[in-house]
């Protein structure tokens, strides 16, 4: 007898991979722009509540920045008497000045023996002007004229993130150009003209974080979790902010340029500068977490659609713990390392470890390094709930009566040979007749 094997008809019909959104995924997308929408309109109303007016013109000063400057450069340099008949010897400087009402005249100037500065022929300076000076005494070389070589920085600095992020990076830059604008057109204005500064550090820092993480990364689920975690870890840090340094009596004015600030503008509440600074300062690193843990949740459930949200919680937030463990610390190194002329002086003293970490000028940085950290710290497992919550329900279901494929297009097959499936999903061996 003839032995004929019939292949099981198997349809070829056209599958989709993805259906509509579950019921459950678009719940939570309402629910994430009922939260968001809202934020975003009070950041609207308060940036045009908040906006300053023009501030008033004064005179300068002639103190630190408050003082006019031109450019210059030096001509040449030689070793004189610091005095008549003294044995100290000093650096005597020629200006060539490039800038200003007498650009084009030349100047000279002794620069005392304990200059930290060294200038030789042909560099280029900044030079203050003191009109009301002496006219011997009108010019002073202040610093060293940096634009050319900070420009090239800038502009390497610019190509790497292009090379490497490419259209992600460029859109990083334009960014990172916003919050500029923002902060020297919104924030320091305001907080000059005597708005407080927390509600302006508030609205000015949620105005970044939007336009900062959105245009970045994209109008989608994952970035909004991420505005979320970040909006209520702000939140959290305000608050604890505002507590500690009033239970602590901070009075934010422990640097002689808040000082001079003050002094101009007695209007600004120097506490809430503080306040301000803090929030400002935390936004950065707030937002490097939450996107991380965001991007971290959605990458894991592309790699394993079925798993649940207990599970994605679980593998998110031990990728969180090594983040907080290593954000944590650059926070506190990046603290210490701007203060550390400071921590040298301390060092120097005679009071107890403790007694100088309590005092003012220390325990402003202590308080701003530790709200900043248990800030940092809950944005990370609420965060990672919220992505995990979102994510698990963020997946297409496929249409009922079609079968899922492979990446190739091929229907998945059991292990064991070609097969045939079954009204239950399995798949039989195949049949054969026999005449």
């Amino acid at each position: 007898m003839a032995e004929h094997h019939h292949q099981p008809h198997v349809s070829h019909g056209h599958t989709h991979d993805h259906g509509p959104a579950s019921p459950a995924s678009a719940r939570l997308r309402v629910l994430l722009a009922a939260v968001l929408v809202p934020f975003a309109l009070a950041v609207l109303c308060g940036l045009a509540w908040l906006w300053p007016a023009p501030l008033p013109a004064h005179a300068p000063t002639g103190t630190g920045f408050d003082q006019l400057t031109v450019n210059g450069s030096v001509t040449a340099t030689r070793i004189v008497p610091c005095a008549q008949g003294a044995t100290t010897t000093c650096t005597e400087i020629t200006l060539h000045l490039t800038s200003g009402k007498d650009a084009g005249r030349s100047v000279t100037q002794i620069l005392p023996p304990d200059q930290s500065a060294v200038y030789v022929a042909g560099e280029k300076v900044v030079v203050d002007y003191s009109p009301s000076a002496p006219a011997a005494l009108q010019y002073t070389v202040e610093d060293a004229d940096r634009s050319m070589p900070m420009a090239v920085l800038a502009g390497v600095f610019a190509l790497a993130v292009v090379l490497i992020g490419r259209l992600r990076g460029l859109a990083a830059l334009v960014a990172m150009a916003i919050s500029f604008l923002v902060l020297a057109f919104f924030v320091l204005p305001a907080i000059l003209g005597g708005e407080n500064p927390l509600a302006v550090a508030v609205v000015g820092g949620g105005l970044i974080m939007l336009l900062a993480l959105y245009l970045c990364h994209g109008l989608s689920a994952r970035t909004s979790v991420a505005v979320l975690g970040t909006m209520v870890s702000l939140a959290l840090i305000g608050g604890l902010g505002e507590a500690f340094i009033q239970l602590t009596r901070l009075t934010g004015n422990t640097s002689d340029e808040t000082a001079f600030v003050h002094s101009l503008f007695p209007g600004i509440q120097l506490p809430g500068l503080l306040l301000a600074g803090v929030i400002i300062g935390s936004l950065g690193v707030l937002n490097d977490v939450t996107v991380t843990q965001a991007s971290s949740v959605w990458e894991l459930r592309a790699a394993d659609p079925t798993m649940g949200a207990r599970a994605l919680y679980r593998a998110g937030i031990r990728i969180g713990r090594d983040h907080i463990a290593s954000t944590v610390n650059t926070l506190v190194m990046a603290y210490a390392g701007a203060a550390l002329p400071l921590m040298l002086l301390f060092s120097l003293s005679h009071r107890g470890v403790w007694q100088v970490a309590t005092s003012e000028i220390a325990a402003e940085e202590v308080v701003r390094t530790l709200v900043g950290s248990i800030g940092l710290i809950a944005s990370v497992p609420l965060t990672t709930g919220l992505a995990a919550l979102v994510a698990s329900r963020d997946g297409r279901e496929p249409h009922a009566g079609h079968e899922p494929r492979t990446a190739g297009g091929r229907i998945p097959q059991p292990a064991g040979g070609p097969e045939t499936r079954s009204a239950e999903g399995r798949a039989p061996t195949s049949h054969r007749r026999r005449r």
